[in-house]
């Protein structure tokens, strides 16, 4: 009985969400459909691993290293796309759960790599199965000929996005830390640029005692 009102509801949310894109907003953006696309695939990714209870920020990182491990916690970072706070974090909880180990390099004292321990390692015939299991519910009854098309659309606006960030970086642009977006939001002034600007005012101040003759040496 619970089952059957849990499935009809989420056909309701479904026929409501495919109103919405097919009739109120049919010729929205693209990065609008990829986002809300991405997010239901992680949504369905996650209910599969809260069986095995993992988290779809620890999946992410585990798929990096079932491929390459030894990478440092910026390499990482940089392979998920996330800021390396974020990844700190991430490898805490996951070398408290076993998933991980963190070894010093043998050529920085600055690096630490990351590495699989067997349990994090046997996790991969548990859950990539899952992964594949997602994606055939996310392509049912999609003709195969749209699906090869999507593939070289997405390729091409990932190859066309990191060209546009190459360029960017060259223009000063960048992706604020967590941080910084926080001081940001809140409207309030990175602390080096306040104490910059104190240090201004107090030599302007100097100066202009100083050409009032009221500074002592």
């Amino acid at each position: 009985m619970v089952a059957s009102r849990s499935r009809s509801a989420g056909e309701a949310v479904t026929r409501q969400m495919l109103r919405h894109w097919q009739e109120a907003v049919p010729n929205d953006r693209l990065a609008h459909l990829v986002q809300v696309a991405a997010r239901g695939l992680a949504r369905e990714m996650q209910m599969r691993l809260t069986e095995h209870s993992v988290s779809y920020g620890h999946w992410s990182f585990l798929r990096i290293l079932w491929e390459t491990e030894g990478l440092t916690q910026r390499q990482l970072s940089d392979e998920a796309g996330v800021m390396e706070p974020t990844t700190f974090s991430a490898l805490n909880a996951m070398e408290k759960l076993g998933y991980v180990v963190r070894r010093p390099s043998p050529t920085s004292r600055k690096e630490v790599h990351v590495y699989l321990t067997p349990k994090g390692r046997a996790l991969k015939t548990k859950l990539v199965p899952l992964a594949e299991e997602v994606n055939e519910v996310a392509l049912r009854h999609v003709d195969p000929g749209d699906i090869a098309a999507t593939r070289r659309t997405l390729l091409a606006l990932i190859a066309n996005l990191a060209a546009d960030e190459a360029q960017s970086l060259s223009l000063r642009r960048r992706i604020p830390s967590t941080r910084e977006l926080s001081r940001l939001l809140n409207g309030s002034r990175p602390r080096a640029r306040k104490s910059s600007l104190r240090r201004r005012g107090r030599t302007k101040k100097r100066a202009l005692w100083a050409r009032r003759g009221t500074v002592s040496a």
